[in-house]
């Protein structure tokens, strides 16, 4: 059994220049659908030591593990939000990264925006995106891998097509591995 997300505090902790708006959205709807409490950060972490000048995009790796300074106690997860483009070296880009089972996990709005791909700025949908991506990197932090499930939030996303096809909860087996109460998550 992995661990429960009950009992556990989840600290928001911005990197670089996020939204206000989405900073207290996920701080007031994450609890609801991790069982956990949230606390959003006034200090922020500086992303520039990660920056890597050839492929103009910040490590994820990296960041991740400068993370590690928020982190007080076991209960902690430390979740980084981003609007920088993020990547590790093995794949173009990355939407997030965490530590599977650890502390720390990271997630970027960077491409979940409509704007990158040259459409039309929409809120809603670039909230309803990074709540799920925020999820799916908590998840992990909590200890699940990737799922199957086309109704799970912790199915891999290789691409914001594949971001807004997926629903913002856990399937009732990841539910389950995280001691959740069925029916108790929140969709998006």
């Amino acid at each position: 059994m992995l661990p429960s997300s009950k009992q556990s505090e989840i600290k928001i902790v911005p990197i670089g220049d996020v939204d206000d708006e989405l900073l207290e959205y996920l701080t007031l709807t994450l609890p609801g659908i991790l069982n956990a409490t949230c606390v959003l950060l006034t200090e922020t972490l500086d992303p520039r030591p990660s920056y890597h000048a050839a492929r103009r995009q910040y490590h994820s790796t990296n960041l991740l593990a400068r993370l590690e300074k928020f982190s007080r106690s076991e209960r902690e997860k430390i979740l980084g939000i981003t609007a920088i483009d993020l990547f590790i070296p093995i794949f173009t880009f990355v939407f997030g990264e965490a530590q599977v089972g650890g502390s720390l996990a990271l997630m970027s709005t960077h491409r979940l925006q409509q704007q990158f791909y040259g459409l039309p700025e929409d809120g809603d949908l670039l909230f309803a995106r990074a709540e799920k991506e925020a999820t799916h990197e908590l998840g992990h932090a909590f200890g699940l891998p990737h799922c199957r499930s086309f109704d799970c939030v912790m199915r891999f996303s290789n691409s914001v097509e594949e971001v807004d096809l997926k629903p913002c909860k856990f399937c009732q087996l990841c539910e389950a591995k995280l001691g959740i109460p069925s029916g108790s998550t929140l969709a998006a």
